[in-house]
């Protein structure tokens, strides 16, 4: 398989399970930690409301989701490339950024979280996700 289709195919791949992986550890996050009493989070607007009613602890899953679901996609695109490793794990690492900094528009979750998730949970849990498969010189 040629070099450039094998990376195309790792980067699609990573995409695809890392987001498997975003959206079942944000599935899972209610059943563990439980929304507060009030709280509608079967839709967007929903959640939108009831955000003001959230702890530090109701976005623990949240921000769980977004760096393991990074990690896993990073780390299986280092996995499958051919080639640029490290660069196409952190092409994962920009996608899920955009969607992180996208979902940051869409709602208003406090300041300090999306601060953090926007500077944590993705670029250096990509590069973490890329290390063990990453030649040293």
């Amino acid at each position: 398989m040629k070099p450039v289709v094998r990376n195309t195919l790792a980067v699609v791949a990573g995409v695809v399970v890392g987001s498997v992986v975003n959206m079942s550890l944000v599935m899972l996050g209610p059943s563990i930690v439980p929304p507060p009493p009030g709280a509608d989070v079967t839709t967007v607007e929903g959640l939108e409301r009831s955000l003001p009613l959230f702890e530090p602890r109701h976005f623990v899953f949240p921000f769980l989701a977004h760096a393991v679901g990074t990690l896993v996609g990073a780390a299986l695109t280092a996995w499958l490339a051919a080639t640029q490793k490290l660069a196409l794990a952190l092409v994962i690492g920009v996608v899920f950024l955009a969607g992180g900094v996208a979902n940051a528009f869409m709602l208003s979750a406090p300041l300090w979280f999306e601060v953090f998730d926007i500077v944590a949970a993705y670029i250096p849990v990509a590069w973490l996700g890329a290390r063990p498969f990453v030649k040293r010189a």
